[in-house]
């Protein structure tokens, strides 16, 4: 037996190919996915191979939840290869970078 399951009031999707397009610096573009009310956001953030985050990125006001999707992710101190998950606290920074390309999901769950 096979039953319809209605998604509930609030689910929101968007194909990541459809979401508009902001370039932040050379080679590197984000794509919001979504926006809550309390400022709670998801992105998608692409990066050419060689582009590095021109400066600290900083962690504020909340943390910064990231998954690598492909490629590999370097915080300028270690290497994350796809499918590996990221917590970075409040306060904390890195400067994103990658040798290779990468494509990351980032949650950031305090705005």
């Amino acid at each position: 037996m096979h039953s319809e399951i209605l998604a509930q009031p609030g689910y929101t999707s968007v194909p990541v190919g459809e979401a508009p397009v902001k370039h932040l610096f050379p080679g590197i573009r984000l794509r919001p996915l979504w926006k809550g009310e309390n400022g709670a956001h998801a992105n998608v953030v692409e990066f050419d191979p060689g582009s590095t985050w021109p400066e600290r990125d900083v962690h504020e006001p909340g943390p910064e939840e990231v998954f690598v999707v492909s490629g590999t992710f370097n915080d300028g101190a270690r290497d994350y290869p796809a499918g590996t998950f990221i917590h970075a606290p409040a306060g904390s920074w890195h400067v994103p970078a990658t040798e290779t390309g990468c494509t990351l999901f980032v949650f950031y769950p305090e705005g």
